[in-house]
């Protein structure tokens, strides 16, 4: 059995300006898409690979065991994730996840300001996540197609900044792009639902 590209869970032109059909086109429609097809093409070729799942593909391949593998696996779990993390219409956090956000970074607004200030602040390609840690949210950063599921993580959200992910819309700004996704577009009720821990599991594909 192969991998096949998720569909997005919205229209591509549900963001409007803030993300434009045309870098859905290219996002999901072409770099998605060729992780899919090339961790497809070498799985193939190596049958104790096949019939695994994308979460035990990243566990066999990861700290440098199978590096080429792991950067195409990491990258569909991370970017299915990013999907999932985000929508068109504004939402508001509540319930825990709201508590678990004022206890650790005393309002909504600080902790988009500390996720904003760590996404503009990787250098290069890669991801900032909401982790879930010994009962508490912690922001971590991960380069190229490193994962949080790779390290034992509990993740909540994903945001990426590899430079296709905002280069047709904001060109070089990726101060821009992390400041209008972050306030305006983040699921909260998928990141709320993450909080029972199973988050890897909801971004993950079938062998």
């Amino acid at each position: 059995m192969t991998f096949i590209l998720p569909e997005l869970p919205y229209a591509k032109t549900a963001f409007a300006d803030r993300i434009s059909a045309e870098t859905f086109d290219y996002h999901h429609g072409k770099h998605h898409q060729a992780y899919v097809t090339k961790a497809n093409e070498m799985v193939a070729d190596d049958r104790a690979l096949q019939g695994k799942s994308l979460l035990d593909l990243i566990e066999v391949s990861k700290g440098g065991a199978m590096p080429e593998l792991f950067n195409q696996v990491g990258q569909i779990w991370n970017h299915n994730f990013y999907w999932l993390g985000l929508t068109p219409e504004k939402m508001e956090p509540g319930g825990r996840l709201a508590e678990l956000i004022r206890d650790g970074f005393g309002s909504t607004r600080g902790l988009m300001d500390q996720l904003e200030s760590v996404a503009v602040a990787h250098f290069g390609s890669g991801w900032t996540a909401l982790n879930l840690a010994d009962g508490k949210l912690d922001i971590a950063s991960y380069h190229d197609a490193d994962t949080p599921v790779a390290h034992g993580a509990t993740p909540l959200f994903i945001f990426d900044v590899w430079e296709h992910a905002y280069y047709i819309d904001y060109r070089n700004e990726r101060p821009d792009y992390a400041k209008t996704i972050l306030a305006n577009c983040i699921n909260w009720t998928f990141v709320a639902e993450n909080l029972d821990g199973r988050g890897a599991s909801r971004a993950n594909l079938s062998g």
